[in-house]
C-alpha cells in the first residue's frame, strides 16, 4: 500500500512540474522584459549590498523572473530563465533556459519568486549549458544562496553559484536541491540579437 501510494505521489509531482513549466513559459520579448525588470530590483534590494563584490568575477548568470511553487501535498516549482555569460566584449546574447523540480510531502501555499544564479565557476557554467543539470546532484558544485531580507546574507562568500532570490508566499522559504536546468530548444532556435537583448546586457553592465 505504501509502494503504491509512493509511485502515486512520484507520478502527480512529476505531472505537477509537467504542468507547471509550460503555464510559466514566457514568449522572448516578455522573459527579456521581465528579467531586466528583475536586474532592477536585485541594484534595489538593500540585502544585496556587498554581494555586488562577488558578481565582479562571476563568470556568467541566470536570471528566472518568475518562479512559481505551489502544491497541496503534492508540490512543484518551474520557470523560465534568460543565461548570460561573460565575454571580451561584456554580456553574451542571451540564452534561455528553463528550471522545474517536483517534491512530495506535507506542504499547503503558493510562492512566487525572482532568482538571479551568479555563477562563479567554468565547471558550474558547463553543468548548465551541458542540458539537464540538476542543483545538489553531485559534481562538487556548491550553491549559496543569499535571500532578500536576510540579515547577514550579504557577507557569504564562496559557492561555485551564488542564488539571490526574492520571493513571497506561504512558503517559509525556497529550497532548490533536485532542482533541473535545462536548455530550451525552441527558444534557443534562434538568436537573441535585438533591442530587448542589448538593452538587458546593457542594463547588467550597469549592474556590475
Amino acid at each position: 500500500m505504501l509502494k503504491s501510494f509512493a509511485r502515486l505521489a512520484s507520478v502527480a509531482a512529476i505531472a505537477a512540474v509537467c504542468f507547471v513549466l509550460p503555464a510559466q513559459a514566457a514568449d522572448k520579448a516578455q522573459l527579456l522584459r521581465d528579467a531586466s525588470r528583475t536586474v532592477d530590483n536585485l541594484r534595489s534590494d538593500p540585502a544585496f549590498g556587498a554581494a555586488r563584490n562577488m558578481l565582479r568575477d562571476a563568470r556568467a548568470v541566470y536570471i528566472v523572473p518568475k518562479l512559481i511553487k505551489g502544491g497541496f501535498i503534492f508540490g512543484a516549482e518551474g520557470g523560465s530563465g534568460v543565461l548570460l555569460h561573460r565575454t571580451a566584449n561584456g554580456w553574451s546574447t542571451p540564452r534561455f533556459y528553463d528550471m522545474g523540480s517536483a517534491s512530495f510531502g506535507f506542504q499547503i501555499g503558493l510562492e512566487q519568486a525572482q532568482l538571479v544564479f551568479i555563477i562563479n565557476s567554468d565547471r558550474a557554467l558547463r553543468g548548465i549549458e551541458g542540458g539537464n543539470f540538476k542543483i545538489g546532484a553531485g559534481a562538487g558544485i556548491t550553491v549559496v544562496t543569499l535571500s532578500s531580507g536576510a540579515e547577514g546574507a550579504t557577507t557569504l562568500r564562496g559557492g561555485d553559484i551564488v542564488v539571490w532570490t526574492s520571493a513571497t508566499g506561504a512558503y517559509g522559504g525556497l529550497t532548490l536541491n533536485g532542482t533541473v536546468i535545462k536548455g530550451d530548444d525552441e527558444m534557443n532556435a534562434t538568436p537573441s540579437t535585438g533591442p530587448l537583448a542589448t538593452a538587458l546586457r546593457r542594463n547588467l553592465a550597469r549592474t556590475w
